[in-house]
């Protein structure tokens, strides 16, 4: 008879051999795989980290180096005299101020074309905790308004002369007239206007407005309609002449807010009296150094990345650069890690002492 061949199957010790070098190759095959999706992770936070902090520091380069354009040479000089109050900025028509322990005009309550804010660059003096130990500044730029074209409207003021209000109509002269004062971009409550005659010069905020007037009742939530007639360089102080020329200027003021529910740093952009939006999310720090001629002694030297200008006396209309610092956070952490980036630029202040010779 014929004998069936014996068949010989794997033993234990080979399965076991084969098994344990399957989940090598298994266990490296996922190791390669968390290592590509954490790369994956770390490059797609630092793109939106760039693009966070790129943007914030546009925005801001865009309006420091309109910094002083189309005011005075030197700047403004604001209600003052006896029973004058200080003005403020960086404020909404709440009466809410978010630049924290002062928010009002420097040296006599005059209006630059730059203000620095040394140290007061996160509302309510929030702690931040990606950088406890850096105390993030502010930095405020004012600037005259070219889109809505207010010089081609003529400023008259009705008798008496108090600077409550101001009448204005399309000047004739130009063609075609210019838009409404209520159209789209036109003029809003909490918006500045700087007015200007023979007499001087002097700033409102408006509280109402129709097509054909502006009211500039005292007790504006930012201080500039101070009508008392012991009060210098206020509007009513220009109104006597009974007409003047009017600009929209714009007092842009940039810091950081740590909202409450949790979410991280955001960089806030505050307008004139209006309420401020946030045009960047995920800053955690915002520094800002400036390049000033010290005109002090006999011969002026440059200070070279000055953090408060101010604070040592140097003038702001001598300020030559700004130097700008950004950090961002990424926001969700990459395994055990958390991406920071920071960003740096410079703007040269080359407004600070243009005057518009062409309006």
């Amino acid at each position: 008879m014929q004998r069936n061949k014996q068949i010989r199957g794997f033993s234990l010790l080979e399965l076991m051999i084969a098994m344990t070098l399957g989940l090598i190759l298994l266990g490296s095959a996922v190791q390669l795989f968390n290592m590509g999706m954490a790369s994956t992770k770390t490059v797609s936070q630092r793109a939106e980290l760039q693009e966070n902090m790129r943007a914030a520091i546009e925005l801001m380069t865009k309006d420091i180096s309109m910094a002083g354009s189309g005011l005075p040479s030197g700047g403004i000089q604001l209600p003052n005299g006896a029973g004058a109050q200080l003005s403020l900025f960086g404020c909404d028509q709440t009466g809410a101020c978010h630049i924290p322990n002062n928010s009002t005009y420097p040296t006599g309550n005059y209006m630059y074309g730059l203000i620095p804010g040394y140290q007061t660059g996160v509302e309510g003096n929030a702690v931040i905790a990606a950088v406890p130990a850096s105390n993030s500044s502010s930095i405020t730029v004012v600037y005259a308004d070219y889109n809505f074209p207010l010089n081609e409207y003529n400023v008259t003021f009705p008798s008496p002369y108090n600077g409550t209000i101001a009448n204005l109509a399309p000047n004739p002269a130009f063609n075609p007239a210019p838009p409404l004062l209520t159209a789209a971009g036109g003029l809003q409550v909490g918006d500045l206007i700087w007015l200007s005659n023979s007499s001087g010069n002097a700033v409102g905020e408006i509280t109402g407005f129709t097509n054909t007037t502006i009211s500039f009742a005292d007790g504006d939530p930012l201080r500039f309609n101070q009508s008392a007639a012991s009060i210098s360089h206020n509007i009513r102080s220009i109104a006597a002449l009974g007409t003047a020329s009017a600009y929209r200027i714009f007092v842009v003021t940039y810091y950081l807010n740590v909202p409450a529910n949790g979410q991280y740093p955001r960089l806030m952009r505050q307008v004139n009296g209006l309420t401020p939006v946030p045009v960047a999310d995920d800053i955690i720090n915002l520094q800002f150094a400036y390049d000033s001629y010290n005109t002090t002694g006999s011969t002026p030297v440059l200070d070279a990345n000055q953090a408060n200008p101010l604070g040592v006396g140097d003038s702001i209309n001598t300020l030559q650069k700004i130097n700008i610092s950004v950090m961002g956070q990424a926001l969700s952490p990459a395994g055990n890690r958390q991406q920071n980036l920071a960003l740096s630029t410079s703007v040269s202040a080359r407004n600070m002492a243009f005057r518009n010779r062409y309006q």
